[in-house]
C-alpha cells in the first residue's frame, strides 16, 4: 500500500508496559517486504517457561500455524520469532523449510531445542517467505533484546493497522503480585476463530502448560472469538501465552484450581482489552459497535445471532452512514438461521427501543437513536423473546477505507 494509513479515530493510547522478570525482546529491520521500518520481532525467555496457545480454524493455515500447533506439545518456550509482511501461507515445502530454518537459527542463538521455538508471520499470502533474510537479521536482532522493548515489539507486528495495541494487568496468586502484559496486531479478515491476528501475552506466573491451556482457551472464547470486522477468518490467527515463572508463590497444582481465580480474571481482562482495541482499528473503521442478544433459546444460539448482525454489511454500512435502520438488523436475526419469532423479536439502539414484540414501539421518536448513532460508540440490543440465552459480540462499521486498503494491500 501506499503511504501510512491514517490512525484509527477510535485508537487508544498504549499503556506503558512495565519489564516482566524472565523475558527479552527486540525488532529489527530485515527487509522481508516493508522498507525503512522494523519488520522481525524476537522474544526470548527464561528456562522453564510454559506456553499455551490458541490458532486460527481456517482449514488452510499457514506453515507457522502448523509448527506452533506441533511444538505445543511440549508445553515448553525459550524464543518466539515474529515477522511482518509476509504470512508464509500456501507456500508449499519452501513454507514448512522457511519455519524449520527460522527455528533452527533461532533454537542457535538461544541454546534449546527448535521445537522450543515458536513462529508466527502476517501479511500477504502466496509470497514465498525470504528466509535467508530473516535468519541473516537474527543474531543482530538476539544481541539487542532487552526486558523494556515491549512498544517497539507491539509495533514490529503491525501490518496494516494504524497503532500499536498492547494491555497491562496484575493478579494476585497467594500473597505474591504477578503481572500479565500483551501486545496484539489485527486490522482486517477478522472474525472468529480467530482473525488476521496476532497476540502475544506473557506472565512471570508459574503455572504449569495444561492450567495455562485451559485459561487462555476460556479467555480467548470470551474475547478473540467475539469481534468481527468483516467475517473473514484468517488463515495465520496465533494467540499464545508464556508463563515465564520467575515470580514468587505458592505452587499451583496441574489441573490450576481456585488459586487462580484473581489470575484468570486479570488475563481475560487482557485479552479482551486487546480484543476490542483490533475491532477498534477495523480497516477503515469510525465507529465501534457493541451487539447484545438476549432471550435467545441458549446462549449458544445468542451468539450467532449477534454474529450474523456483527458481520452484515448492510446493517455496518447504515451504522457507517447513521442511518437508523432497524429493518437490516430484523433481516441478519432472520438470516441466522437460529430459532427466533418476527412477532416476540425487540430491537433497541442506544438503549432506545424502537420495535418490540415485532412492530414498533407505539410513539417511537427516532431522534435520540439519530443521536447515538453520531458518537463514536454505538449500542444495539436484541431481545429474542423466546429463552434467557444471551451474548455480547464486537464490531466496527463498514466504510470506503476497508475498499481502500484492501484494493492496493500488494501494491
Amino acid at each position: 500500500m501506499a503511504g501510512p494509513l491514517p490512525v484509527s479515530p477510535l485508537a487508544q493510547p498504549m499503556p506503558e508496559l512495565p519489564p516482566i522478570a524472565g523475558v527479552t525482546l527486540g525488532v529489527i529491520e530485515a527487509g522481508i517486504r516493508y522498507k525503512g521500518r522494523a519488520d522481525l520481532t524476537m522474544l526470548e525467555f527464561a528456562p522453564g517457561t510454559t506456553v499455551a496457545g490458541v490458532f486460527t480454524r481456517n482449514l488452510c493455515p499457514g506453515a507457522p500455524i502448523d509448527w506452533c500447533r506441533a511444538a505445543l506439545k511440549g508445553g515448553k518456550a525459550r524464543a518466539l520469532v515474529v515477522n511482518a509482511g509476509n504470512a508464509n501461507v500456501f507456500t508449499g515445502k519452501a513454507g514448512r523449510d522457511a519455519t524449520a530454518a527460522t527455528a533452527e537459527a533461532a533454537a542457535k542463538l538461544v541454546g534449546c531445542k527448535p521445537r522450543e521455538v515458536f513462529l508466527a508471520s502476517t501479511g500477504v499470502i502466496g509470497e514465498t517467505l525470504p528466509h535467508d533474510r530473516l535468519t541473516a537479521a537474527l543474531p543482530a536482532l538476539h544481541s539487542g533484546l532487552s526486558p523494556d522493548r515491549w512498544p517497539d515489539a507491539a509495533r514490529g507486528i503491525m501490518t496494516t493497522d494504524t497503532f500499536p495495541k498492547a494491555a497491562l494487568r496484575t493478579a494476585t496468586i497467594g500473597d505474591a503480585t504477578v503481572t500479565i502484559a500483551g501486545i496484539a496486531k489485527g486490522s482486517g479478515m477478522i472474525a472468529p476463530d480467530m482473525a488476521t491476528m496476532l497476540s502475544f501475552i506473557a506472565t512471570d506466573a508459574k503455572i504449569p502448560a495444561a492450567a495455562l491451556q485451559s485459561l487462555l482457551s476460556k479467555g480467548v472464547a470470551k474475547s478473540f472469538n467475539c469481534i468481527t470486522v468483516d467475517s473473514d477468518t484468517s488463515t495465520s490467527d496465533t494467540v499464545l501465552l508464556f508463563a515465564t515463572g520467575q515470580a514468587k508463590h505458592p505452587r499451583i497444582p496441574a489441573e490450576g484450581g481456585a488459586m487462580l481465580r484473581d489470575f484468570a480474571r486479570a488475563l481475560d481482562e487482557v485479552l479482551l482489552d486487546l480484543a476490542l482495541q483490533v475491532a477498534r482499528d477495523g480497516e477503515g473503521a469510525q465507529k465501534l459497535i457493541q451487539i447484545d442478544v438476549i432471550g435467545a433459546v441458549s446462549a449458544k444460539s445468542a451468539h450467532r445471532i449477534a454474529m450474523a448482525i456483527a458481520n452484515s454489511p448492510l446493517v455496518k454500512t447504515a451504522i457507517a452512514g447513521e442511518d437508523a435502520n432497524w429493518g437490516r438488523i430484523v433481516m441478519a436475526v432472520g438470516k441466522s438461521g437460529e430459532p427466533a419469532d418476527r412477532d416476540k423479536l425487540g430491537i433497541a439502539v442506544g438503549g432506545t427501543w424502537m420495535a418490540q414484540e415485532g412492530g414498533v414501539v407505539p410513539g417511537y421518536d427516532e431522534a435520540p437513536v439519530v443521536a447515538h448513532m453520531k458518537g463514536r460508540e454505538v449500542e444495539i440490543t436484541v431481545d429474542i423473546g423466546l429463552g434467557r440465552g444471551k451474548a455480547r459480540v464486537w464490531t466496527c462499521d463498514l466504510t470506503h477505507g476497508y475498499i481502500d486498503i484492501n484494493g492496493s494491500y500488494r501494491s
